[in-house]
């Protein structure tokens, strides 16, 4: 999960096919919503967001039948975020809560990668930090676990792997070594501020 142009689409892919270098059937599931708004040329209505999560999920559920690992990128959730419909009494919101609590690891993209317009359901007129902000806070307020996951290019992978090792969900083989360096890890766990992130990416561009 995370909010836009934070990789998860790359990151999702990247770590099916490393899965599937540890012998584990592994497959990423692409964004429905996305694809939905590709095939209609236009944003879904708010009649029409219910389906769109039902059918991404039921996508996560037969692969599950299937692999051995399956990666989602993005949940309902998100569905019910972008489309601004988080009434706790709303069909959306409930449906995404409860299917965001059958995943066994939830990871959150950071926000240190440049934004990048798609020309579909997102653009700059919603501000990366209160997507990521949302994000986090829904996470919380559910009692849903996550892990936030930094890093250019091979640092990501291995930021996500870092991340979901120790909750026994791979195989106990050794991490494939980054050309630059360690994955990065966020070390404040009292802090889940994403204006703060911001800044601190800030500086460091500033600083180059």
């Amino acid at each position: 999960m995370g909010a836009e142009s934070t990789g998860k689409t790359q990151l999702s892919q990247e770590l099916a096919a490393h899965l599937a270098t540890l012998g584990l059937r592994a497959v990423a599931i692409p964004e429905t919503l996305r694809t939905w708004c590709q095939r209609a040329g236009r944003t879904p209505r708010p009649e029409e967001q219910l389906a769109i999560a039902r059918d991404h999920e039921a996508a996560v559920d037969a692969a599950a039948a299937e692999a051995d690992v399956v990666i989602a990128d993005t949940t309902a959730l998100m569905v019910a975020i972008y489309a601004g419909m988080l009434f706790e009494d709303g069909d959306l919101y409930r449906f995404a809560i409860e299917r965001q609590r059958r995943y066994q690891a939830t990871l959150v993209t950071g926000l240190d990668l440049p934004w990048v317009p798609d020309g579909l359901h997102r653009d700059a007129t919603q501000p990366r930090e209160e997507v990521d902000t949302l994000v986090r806070s829904l996470l919380q307020r559910a009692g849903i676990g996550y892990q936030v996951v930094y890093g250019q290019g091979r640092q990501r992978l291995q930021g996500a792997i870092a991340a979901l090792r120790p909750l026994g969900l791979l195989p106990a083989a050794p991490q494939p070594q980054a050309d630059t360096g360690k994955p990065w890890a966020w070390n404040c766990d009292k802090c889940s501020d994403p204006a703060c992130e911001h800044r601190l990416f800030t500086r460091l561009v500033k600083q180059r």
